[in-house]
């Protein structure tokens, strides 16, 4: 059966769709709203991303899963992809096996650090992504709460028939003895419901209880089991303000965030109990057919959720998602709710920015090649900008014109490539002249040596550089074969040939930081050559007031002495033995009248 008469055939209600290469091996599982619409899409739309040209090439055979609800779609949809691995989906890989603080279901339930989940009825919080994380409020929950340790059966009857002895933990007051009677059932109940309340981000009773005891001892002057459970309480205090963000009010929530480049997405997940931020993860997703950042987070919290197993009711996202009606989907637009969402952006940015800290360490090839890729993007080039050259006048009240160029190769400074030029057909102080003359230059000379041209020319002006740049391309036939554009200094504002509206680029973009850069740096090399060559000029013209004294004689006193001021100083046996009495004796008198 052919695609179109397969495309038809299809229903026009919610399910899964996977499409299947001709040797039946599976590339791609997706989700819709309306199979039918859905799937035709791919075979009526022009893609712009090429590996979804390929992926449909490569379809053969479509199959589809028909569900009841978008939100049955979503939760198939991944259970496949995680099933099947398909070539073109992307899939949230994550190999680690998080710890959980486990409450088992038993009499005198002992409170542990596990990995594995048995289905026993006992009680696990988590997980937890940090080992340091759990073991630390393992360990304050002990230092609140004498727990035992040991793995006894403590069934009522073993206790009543004194089968165990107390040991250490009793002595050294980390166990109250539970195992010979000396603590009842009840008594420990209470302490393990006082940890599941912590355990879940409410401090509240705990607080309340230890403040109560505190004041008991104190009344009774018990001073030194008083000062005890003020450490305890402190301790508590201490931990709970570590954890609470905002507004306590704030409880069984799931906010998700994403940040997304031309080739990754990273995904925030934070999860709130009254106030308090009890777990938090990060999560990378390599793209695979230039996915829209809701997919990629509809996904990501559908997946997020089945591993970390939550429960809760309502998400936090800073865009609207679709994951089905059982789920309450908040985009907050102010307020501490807001703050939350932002402050989970915040720590995605973060993650992103240690990702790309890394890769440039490890892999900067790999770093090169994203950031080559999101700066065509940005800039809505025909292809990578892996050379770049950009183009800066220096003059200062008019005197010695000078232009820079500087190179940028992969995004990194070619400072062998860097060029510096004299303006020689243009008089007086004309920017836009003085362009026009440098741009031609350059590129007739790189046409006639046969060099390779840049990808971008980025001019360091607005729409008045650019136009006089483009007029010599144009005489060079340069024009269209060289993505060119100018950056004004006031606004960062982006201008294009024949456009009169500027483009503006986010401010913290990878994009404009680097071509920031350039035109720093092509300030900086036409500053520093304009200022040698003011120098130079200065130091020159003092010597050639002295009458007789030619420019051989004068480059020669300076290649010897280097300044004006050593030959100032200069005795005049001292000239003479570097250059003739006559012009040892002018050289001398003349600096001799002005001292």
């Amino acid at each position: 059966m052919n695609l179109s008469v397969q495309i038809k055939s299809l229903p026009s209600l919610p399910g899964v769709y996977q499409y299947y290469d001709i040797d039946g091996k599976i590339l791609y599982v997706g989700k819709a709203k309306n199979l039918r619409k859905r799937v035709a899409s791919y075979f009526t739309k022009k893609h712009e991303n090429g590996k979804t040209r390929v992926l449909v090439k490569k379809i053969a055979s479509i199959k589809h899963i028909v569900v009841e609800t978008e939100s049955d779609a979503l939760l198939l949809e991944n259970n496949l992809i995680k099933k099947y691995q398909p070539r073109y989906n992307v899939l949230l890989k994550d190999d680690k096996t998080y710890p959980w603080i486990c409450i088992k279901k038993e009499p005198f339930s002992r409170v542990f650090l596990t990995r594995k989940l048995i289905k026993d009825g006992s009680d696990y919080f988590g997980p937890f992504t940090s080992v340091r994380t759990s073991r630390a409020l393992l360990s304050l929950i002990k230092e609140l709460y004498p727990l035992r340790t040991c793995n006894y059966k403590l069934s009522p009857e073993n206790i009543e028939n004194k089968k165990y002895k107390i040991c250490l933990e009793y002595h050294i007051k980390n166990c109250k003895g539970a195992c010979e009677g000396k603590q009842s059932e009840q008594d420990y109940k209470g302490d393990i419901a006082e940890i599941k309340n912590i355990l879940k981000g409410n401090f509240k009773s705990a607080l309340q209880k230890f403040e109560t005891l505190m004041h008991d001892f104190a009344s009774r002057s018990e001073f030194e089991e008083a000062h005890k459970i003020k450490e305890k309480l402190e301790s508590l205090v201490n931990y709970q303000a570590k954890s609470t963000i905002i507004n306590p009010k704030i409880t069984d929530v799931d906010v998700f965030s994403i940040i997304s480049d031309e080739t990754v997405a990273y995904i925030n997940y934070m999860k709130i109990s009254n106030g308090a931020i009890i777990q938090s993860n990060n999560i990378e997703i390599k793209k695979k057919l230039d996915e829209e950042d809701k997919m990629l987070l509809e996904l990501a919290i559908i997946e997020i959720r089945q591993r970390f197993q939550s429960l809760t009711k309502e998400i936090y996202v800073p865009f609207a998602v679709e994951v089905g009606d059982e789920i309450k989907v908040s985009v907050p637009k102010l307020g501490d709710k807001k703050r939350i969402v932002d402050l989970s952006i915040r720590n995605a940015k973060f993650y992103r920015h240690e990702q790309f800290k890394q890769i440039q360490i490890i892999d900067p090839d790999r770093h090169a090649n994203r950031i080559m890729k999101q700066m065509q993007k940005d800039l809505r080039l025909n292809e990578e900008p892996r050379h770049i050259e950009c183009f800066d006048n220096s003059n200062i009240q008019g005197t010695h014109p000078v232009a820079a160029c500087v190179v940028f190769k992969n995004g990194k400074p070619s400072k062998k490539d860097y060029r510096h030029f004299n303006i020689n057909t243009v008089v007086g102080p004309d920017d836009y002249a003085s362009m026009e003359e440098v741009i031609h230059r350059r590129y007739k000379r790189l046409l006639d040596e046969g060099q390779n041209l840049p990808q971008l020319i980025v001019i360091d002006g607005g729409k008045g550089q650019l136009s006089s740049s483009i007029k010599s391309l144009e005489v060079l036939g340069l024009r269209g074969k060289i993505a060119i554009i100018g950056i004004a200094k006031r606004l960062e504002e982006i201008y294009y040939p024949g456009d009169s509206i500027p483009m503006y680029l986010d401010k913290k973009s990878e994009t404009l930081k680097i071509i920031q850069q350039l035109r720093n740096e092509a300030h900086r090399f036409g500053i520093n050559h304009h200022r040698n060559k003011r120098s130079k000029s200065a130091i020159q013209s003092e010597l050639s007031k002295i009458d007789g004294i030619g420019e051989k004689t004068i480059l020669k006193l300076l290649k010897k002495y280097k300044s004006v001021k050593r030959i100032r100083e200069l005795s005049l046996d001292d000239l003479e033995k570097f250059i003739n009495k006559d012009k040892a004796n002018k050289v001398f008198s003349y600096f001799a009248k002005l001292k």
